[in-house]
Order: C-alpha cells, then structure tokens, then sequence
C-alpha cells in the first residue's frame, strides 16, 4: 500500500488485487468494493476503507480455510 493518504483510485485497485485473489480460492464476496462515503467523511486524511460486505456461511468458512492453508504453508 503506498506511503500517501489512498485515493479511491489506489482502493478500487486494492479491491481489484483482492478480489483476484479471493477468486484464486474460489471464493466471491459479491459486496466487495470501495467505500465511496469513506472518502466523504471529514477526517484528515480520507479512509479509503474497502467494504467487505456480507457474505453467506459457506462463503466465510471458505474465506477460513484458504487463509489457515497460507498461514500453514500449503
């Protein structure tokens, strides 16, 4: 992530990165993308917060198990 406050630019292509690593696993989180009103507020640098979203059980126990299979290694 660069040194500087992140634009929305810089998080659409944080979310871009994520997204095509989720897909990698299978996985989608289908509300996956920037927070527009993060770069709204009126604090000092903007957030440029990336929203996660929802995503259903399956979806959270697949996000777990490739995240447990990199932290092991495999």
């Amino acid at each position: 992530m660069p040194d500087h406050s992140p634009t929305a630019y810089d998080v659409t292509l944080c979310v871009e990165e994520l997204r095509a690593a989720l897909a990698l696993h299978g996985i989608t989180l289908p509300s996956l993308r920037v927070d527009l009103p993060s770069f709204a507020g009126t604090y000092a640098p903007p957030a440029g917060l990336v929203a996660l979203g929802n995503c259903n059980t399956a979806t959270a126990h697949a996000l777990a198990t490739a995240l447990r299979k990199t932290a092991a290694g495999q």
